[in-house]
């Protein structure tokens, strides 16, 4: 594939991701949010919504051949028969959007062949346009960023889901590592691709919606993801669910992969 295959994408998902980030920003200062849900400790709002309409129309009329799952559009099996894929979550850490925590994200990635080609993580409050574009590296706005060189996790800033923290499952980890609390699962993802982290990972089962824009960062960044016991990842699959994740700068993953295992699987959504 030349790099130029992309150029059109890319620019419609940033697009799309500003769109969609602006919706969320303006009901995020507004408040007042009426939080619905779609099961345990899964919450949803009017914003996800929009912000799904946005993302949809900017991206599905453009490339009608393309596939399309999204955490807040109805999923079938269309997408299957799709060699390129549109993976999106409109709202990733609808927690923290609910708390007024500056820690959420638009998420849009592509897919080819179950392989993520495209990246693109937006932090509407904070202006970080975090994207990637396979061959072409990991960006944070203009600049062009790369993964960390820290060698030992005693030096490592590994950044944990605050839900998991507060129910005190890395506590066990404290010592080994610094833990830093912070929202939305592709936020962190992002953040780890642009070197502001060493790492993240979690136990608890994901979505491919949670995970496809920042596994796209993370190597174009020189990064390195698997699952939560060191396996290659794989998009597009009829099951969503992934049996959670290990990113980091590529050095340390062989001692994650030893010890990420020792959290507890549970299933938290909205992280």
């Amino acid at each position: 594939m030349e790099e130029s295959d992309l150029t059109r994408e890319l620019k419609l998902a940033k697009k799309a991701a500003r769109e969609a980030g602006e919706i969320l920003r303006v009901y995020w200062k507004r408040g007042g949010l009426k939080v619905g849900s779609k099961g345990h400790d899964n919450p949803v709002t009017q914003a996800d919504l929009e912000a799904d309409a946005a993302i949809k129309k900017a991206l599905r009329d453009p490339f009608p051949s393309y596939g399309w799952l999204s955490e807040e559009t109805v999923d079938n099996d269309d997408r299957l028969r799709c060699r390129r894929v549109w993976i999106v979550d409109p709202l990733d850490g609808t927690k923290e959007f609910i708390n007024g925590i500056p820690e959420f994200s638009v998420a849009i990635a592509l897919i080819e062949d179950g392989v993520p080609i495209l990246g693109v993580t937006y932090n509407p409050i904070k202006r970080e346009m975090y994207s990637s574009a396979r061959g072409v590296g990991c960006h944070l706005n203009s600049q062009r960023v790369r993964v960390t060189r820290t060698r030992t996790l005693r030096r490592a800033t590994v950044l944990a889901s605050r839900s998991e923290t507060a129910r005190g499952e890395w506590q066990v980890f404290h010592g080994t590592m610094k833990v830093s609390p912070t929202g939305s699962v592709a936020y962190k993802l992002a953040m780890v691709a642009a070197g502001k982290a060493d790492a993240t990972f979690t136990r608890s089962p994901k979505s491919e919606w949670d995970i496809a824009s920042g596994a796209a960062q993370v190597v174009e960044a020189g990064g390195t993801i698997t699952d939560a016991v060191g396996r290659a990842l794989r998009f597009n699959k009829r099951d969503v669910k992934l049996a959670g994740l290990i990113a980091d700068n590529g050095i340390l993953h062989e001692q994650l992969v030893k010890i990420a295992p020792l959290q507890p699987l549970r299933d938290h959504r909205k992280e």
